[in-house]
């Protein structure tokens, strides 16, 4: 059974890779360049990935991976706060939401 930290950790970084998904979809059907946005939305979604299955094994890389999804996430959002779009803009929100609860699991279990 999952501790409280974990079960909100797997929520937000859930919640997370579906908004980059979503926001890599969009952004590739946008008339601009959004290819810094797309790239930080597949490294994004792609790390939230990687937590959600390590969340359901016992590994000591767990908090390491944690801390580099908290990365990823910061740099997502920074990079979608650039954009008026909706999608990168709940992307955005996503990540924040996401880097904060995986910062807040790390600084629990350090």
């Amino acid at each position: 059974m999952m501790d409280a930290t974990l079960e909100t950790l797997v929520e937000k970084v859930r919640a997370c890779q579906k908004a980059c998904n979503m926001c890599f979809d969009a952004c590739l059907k946008e008339d601009h360049m959004m290819a810094e946005c797309i790239r930080s939305d597949r490294e994004c979604a792609d790390m939230c990935g990687i937590v959600l299955d390590f969340s359901q094994r016992e590994s000591k890389l767990f908090p390491d991976l944690v801390a580099v999804c908290a990365r990823a996430c910061g740099m997502c959002a920074d990079e979608c706060e650039k954009h008026d779009h909706d999608h990168c803009q709940e992307c955005a929100k996503a990540c924040r939401a996401c880097e904060e609860a995986c910062n807040a699991y790390v600084a629990a279990h350090n």
